[in-house]
C-alpha cells in the first residue's frame, strides 16, 4: 500500500511561474551610485577617515612646500597617504596588491578619495614619491598632528609613561651578510648560490649585509637566534596605551636604553613628577641614575638575579604607583603586537634606516588612530 505524501505538487507546468530567478549580465555604461552611498553609516572606517582628513588638512601647507610650482600635476599626497594607511589597516602585503584591490574595492576607493570612474595609479608611484615624503618628514608630522588631536580630547596622560623596544627583522637574509671589502667570487649557481658560513666568526664590525647595509646582526635574548634587523622603540602613556614617541636605531646592546633616554628627554617640561615603567633590560645603575637626573622616577622591573643586584630598591618599589606602572607597562606590548601583525612589520618590506624609521612612525600613527576611534566609541 502506497501512502500519499502530505502535499502532491502538480507534475505539469501549465499556468505556473518558475521560481528560479534570471541571471542576466548587466553591462551598463553609467552608474548613479557614489562610493559614499555604498559605505554604511556605522562603518568603522568612517571615524578614521574623518580623523585622517583633519590631520592631512593641517599638513596642507607642508605639502605645498614639497612640490614644484611648474610641471604636470602629480597624484595628491593626501591620496597616497590614505592608501598607505589603508595598507596598514587591512594588512595588505604589497603596494602592487594594494593597487589591484583599490581598482575594484569600492570601500577602498571611498577611503582614498577616488570615484568609481577614476583610474588607479601604478604601484611604482609610491617608489617615486616616497623620497619626497621622506625628505619632508611627513610621517613624523602626521604622527604629531594625530597625537595633538588626541591630546585635545583629553585622552593622554602627561605623568606616567612606559618605554620598550623590539627587533624588526630586516628584508635581508643571512646569505647577504658578507665580509666588508671582501672579493666577490662568482657564484656556482646565480639563482641559488651555495653559501657555507659554518665555523666562520661573523661580527657587525667585520661583516655587512649586501642587501640592506644598515641592518645589523642581533639577538634579542640569550638563547635566541641572531637576525639581521633594526631596533624599534616606543614611548607610550599609561592611561590608554597611546604612543607618544617613536624611534628606530641600529641593533646594538645599548640601543634600547639609549633611545629611551632620548625619547624621555623630548617630553614637555612639567612641574609634576613623571614616572616611566620598563622591563628588566633597563635595570642598570647607569640608566636608572640618568633617568633620575632628568627628574623622572624609574619604575623599572627589578632584576634581582643580576650581578650586583637590582638598581631599584625599596624606596621606589614600596609605593603603590610602582605596582600600577608594572601592570600598565604591558600596554606597550599591545602596540608592538598590532604593528607587527596587522601592520605587517614583523618582517620589513623596506630597506634602509631612514625608510624603516619613516614606515615605523607612520604605523604608530595608524595604531593611534585605531586606538582613538575605539576609545571614542566606548560609552562614557
Amino acid at each position: 500500500m502506497l501512502i500519499p505524501t502530505y502535499y502532491d505538487a502538480p507534475d505539469h507546468s501549465e499556468g505556473s511561474v518558475p521560481m528560479r530567478g534570471d541571471d542576466p549580465r548587466h553591462d551598463g555604461m553609467f552608474s548613479y551610485i557614489t562610493p559614499e552611498a555604498r559605505v554604511r553609516a556605522d562603518h568603522p572606517l568612517r571615524p578614521i577617515r574623518r580623523m585622517t582628513d583633519a590631520a592631512l588638512a593641517r599638513l596642507s601647507p607642508r605639502f605645498d612646500r614639497l612640490y614644484s610650482t611648474m610641471g604636470r600635476p602629480s597624484i595628491p599626497p593626501e591620496k597616497l597617504l590614505r592608501a598607505l594607511l589603508l595598507q596598514l589597516l587591512y594588512s595588505i602585503r604589497s603596494e602592487r596588491l594594494l593597487m589591484e584591490e583599490l581598482d575594484y574595492n569600492i570601500l577602498y576607493r571611498w577611503f582614498v578619495g577616488l570615484s568609481l570612474d577614476d583610474a588607479v595609479w601604478d604601484a611604482t608611484t609610491f617608489t617615486k614619491n616616497r623620497d619626497r615624503l621622506l625628505d619632508g618628514d611627513i610621517a613624523e608630522a602626521f604622527f604629531a598632528e594625530v597625537l595633538a588631536a588626541i591630546k585635545a580630547d583629553g585622552l593622554l596622560s602627561d605623568e606616567h609613561f612606559t618605554v620598550d623596544g623590539t627587533l624588526l627583522e630586516a628584508w635581508a637574509s643571512h646569505n647577504s651578510f658578507k665580509p666588508k671589502g671582501g672579493s666577490e667570487r662568482p657564484p656556482d649557481d646565480p639563482k641559488n648560490p651555495t653559501v657555507n658560513f659554518h665555523g666562520e666568526t661573523r661580527r657587525n664590525d667585520t661583516h655587512q649585509s649586501t642587501t640592506d647595509p644598515d641592518a645589523r646582526l642581533y639577538k634579542k635574548a640569550i638563547g635566541r637566534e641572531a637576525r639581521l634587523g633594526y631596533l624599534a622603540h616606543l614611548l607610550t602613556e599609561n592611561r590608554h596605551g597611546l604612543i607618544v614617541d617613536t624611534a628606530v636605531t641600529a641593533a646594538t646592546g645599548t640601543g634600547e636604553r639609549g633611545a629611551a633616554i632620548v625619547m624621555l628627554g623630548e617630553l614637555p617640561l612639567t612641574s609634576r613628577r613623571i614616572t616611566v615603567g620598563a622591563d628588566k633590560w633597563y635595570d642598570t645603575r647607569e640608566w636608572v641614575a640618568t633617568v633620575r637626573q632628568m627628574r623622572i622616577t624609574p619604575h623599572v622591573a627589578a632584576s634581582v638575579n643580576r650581578r650586583g643586584g637590582s638598581a631599584i630598591d625599596g624606596r621606589t618599589a614600596r609605593h603603590v604607583g610602582y605596582a600600577v606602572s608594572q601592570r600598565k607597562r604591558k600596554l606597550v606590548e599591545q602596540a608592538f603586537g598590532w604593528m607587527k601583525t596587522v601592520g605587517l612589520l614583523r618582517k620589513l618590506r623596506h630597506r634602509g634606516g631612514r625608510l624603516v624609521d619613516w614606515i615605523f612612525t607612520f604605523a604608530a600613527a595608524a595604531y593611534n588612530l585605531v586606538r582613538w576611534r575605539n576609545l571614542l566609541a566606548q560609552p562614557t
